[in-house]
């Protein structure tokens, strides 16, 4: 790896607008050895203190429900040149898993996840800022598709969920950060000519 200090890239949105399936098509179009991605998903906050019952009512939707601190120290961690041990999530249980997901610093760190630019020393930290944006009725068939798949969740659970904190966090944190991108990306990881126009820019930065 290069002396350089890694290129911080932060992909923000809206839940299921398409900022995994951006982060990971862009990383497809690196070298695996040049570029590493990082889910702002794996630093919710630990809960494994809490009841099942209490866990199933946490707000995923507000800035407060992840780490941020944790995220920012591994940040500048990566910075430094330093590995990282970053925590996973199951949201099955609501809470961390045991696994561990061990992170070397590359040229390029692409990190994605809801609320990254509510929290001003992550922003400060990034040296790209992207947002992805899409339509919220797109984004709740998308989320609908994932989560009784993946997280094993009810139709029932899922609506009720977007109604009272998926929409109003949507309004409330996520979507005014949109001012902070250098970037906005309409349709996602399926946007072709913004891929290739990122692209260019990252192999212009590192």
């Amino acid at each position: 790896m290069s002396s350089k200090s890694p290129l911080l890239v932060g992909i923000a949105g809206a839940s299921a607008s398409g900022k995994t399936l951006l982060a990971k098509t862009i990383q497809e179009c690196l070298p695996s050895e040049q570029i590493q991605l990082i889910c702002e998903d794996s630093y919710y906050h630990d809960q494994s203190h809490l009841s099942i019952e209490e866990r199933e009512l946490t707000n995923y939707d507000h800035p407060l429900s992840t780490d941020h601190d944790l995220l920012q120290n591994h940040l500048e961690m990566l910075k430094r040149g330093e590995t990282i041990e970053a925590p996973s999530y199951d949201f099955t249980i609501h809470t961390r898993g045991e696994e561990k997901n061990i992170i070397k610093p590359t040229p390029i760190i692409v990190v994605e996840g809801i609320m990254l630019f509510t929290h001003e020393q992550l922003r400060n930290t990034m040296d790209l800022k992207i947002f992805v944006d899409a339509p919220l009725d797109i984004c709740l068939m998308r989320r609908i598709q994932r989560d009784l798949v993946e997280r094993n969740r009810t139709l029932e659970s899922i609506f009720e969920q977007y109604e009272r904190t998926v929409r109003p966090g949507y309004h409330n944190f996520i979507r005014p950060t949109m001012e902070y991108a250098d970037i906005i990306v309409p349709r996602g990881g399926k946007n072709k000519i913004a891929i290739d126009l990122i692209e260019t820019k990252l192999k212009s930065m590192v």
